[in-house]
């Protein structure tokens, strides 16, 4: 049986289509994903996240075993309240989770993961915490809500009271504040300024309906996946996983190679990767002809070789359709994708797509902005 967030009445009542995703019930759309997109990238939505696993990370070596665990550097958490995106790897240099840790005072960190690697994750944390003297907490306790878009921190501020307003007025981008049992972070998944506030189950449905009567919509999975594709961020699982490596999925800005002694959970096969030279890369594709962009949909190079889409859709924003895929290296600025036994030329682009709902792509090559 799913597992259902403290939200999910919320979810029924406003007439939510729901779906199983990583195991958990969650709503798809409330009625229209293209309107919720538009809802985002205009003005304010906010979607329940309370299926991401949250982790709290504390004890004398807390910071150790984080440098040890994440492929990014948690010493770059200089002060309280910074947060610090990463890939959690395997052995082999390849993904077993991206996530975002946040550090919240000395030697007390929270990590959030992904809802589908729940079980995997919790199983290589602890594995891995063994040798070191920490203590790793589920906070299956706490909801999860991201308001996203241009008016979302103005319609959060008429929600909440002076001393929530006061906190986000100060509140720098990939920063976090802890009040209470609350924690209010500067961060997002949709290209969008917003927020992503964890508080206990309990308190979430007042919230909830406080937001929606401060103007912010609901929204559903559905265009969260729009939004994020247009911003260029990878799902987890589809666009990398424990077969692929970061080099190769355009997240080679998350390792932290200094310092060059500390060693990191599948930094020797990330060395042996680069010494050998990386043969793919991760692009934006934009087609250029009729169709849509799918999933594992066959990327044609003008030399012959093939790539791969690892995600694609129609973009709302741009009224075109976008991909992320990972090809040779060899590519140009030009190439074709097979859509029904039949190939369709494409432009290759740097990402993101959108942010701020603005068109920010530039064509790989030519280097011309859109």
């Amino acid at each position: 049986m799913a597992e259902k967030t403290a939200l999910y009445q919320q979810h029924l009542q406003a007439n939510a289509k729901m779906v199983d995703f990583g195991g958990w019930e969650m709503p798809l759309h409330y009625g229209s994903q293209l309107d919720e997109h538009h809802q985002v990238r205009q003005d304010a939505g906010m979607f329940d996240v309370s299926h991401m696993t949250i982790i709290d990370v504390s004890g004398a070596q807390s910071q150790d075993f984080l440098r040890y665990l994440l492929a990014n550097n948690v010493d770059r958490l200089a002060v309280d309240g910074k947060a610090l995106y990463s890939c959690m790897l395997n052995e082999a240099g390849n993904v077993i989770d991206d996530l975002i840790v946040y550090k919240q005072a000395e030697q007390r960190y929270r990590v959030v993961v992904n809802a589908a690697t729940r079980v995997k994750d919790l199983a290589w944390i602890n594995q891995q915490a063994e040798q070191f003297n920490v203590t790793i907490n589920e906070r299956s306790d706490l909801a999860m809500l991201a308001i996203q878009g241009p008016n979302a921190r103005s319609k959060v501020k008429q929600a909440l009271d002076a001393e929530f307003i006061a906190i986000i007025d100060e509140l720098k981008p990939f920063y976090s504040k802890e009040i209470a049992d609350w924690m209010i972070a500067h961060t997002g998944y949709t290209g969008e300024d917003g927020l992503e506030i964890m508080l206990p189950n309990t308190q979430a449905e007042t919230l909830w309906h406080k937001f929606i009567n401060a103007g912010i919509k609901p929204c559903g999975l559905g265009a969260r996946d729009t939004l994020r594709l247009e911003a260029g961020m990878n799902l987890y699982g589809t666009d990398m996983d424990e077969t692929t490596s970061p080099l190769t999925s355009g997240l080679g800005w998350t390792i932290a190679w200094e310092p060059t002694d500390r060693d990191f959970i599948g930094r020797k096969a990330l060395q042996a990767q680069r010494q050998q030279g990386v043969t793919h890369k991760f692009v934006g594709l934009i087609l250029d002809g009729k169709g849509v962009l799918r999933n594992h949909q066959k990327v044609i190079l003008a030399n012959g070789e093939e790539g791969e889409i690892t995600s694609g859709s129609y973009s709302p924003t741009l009224s075109k359709a976008i991909g992320l895929a990972r090809v040779p290296k060899t590519i140009g600025a030009h190439c074709e994708v097979m859509i029904r036994n039949k190939a369709v030329p494409a432009s290759v682009v740097k990402v993101p797509f959108v942010r701020h709902g603005k068109p920010v792509y530039k064509l790989i090559a030519e280097g011309v902005s859109s």
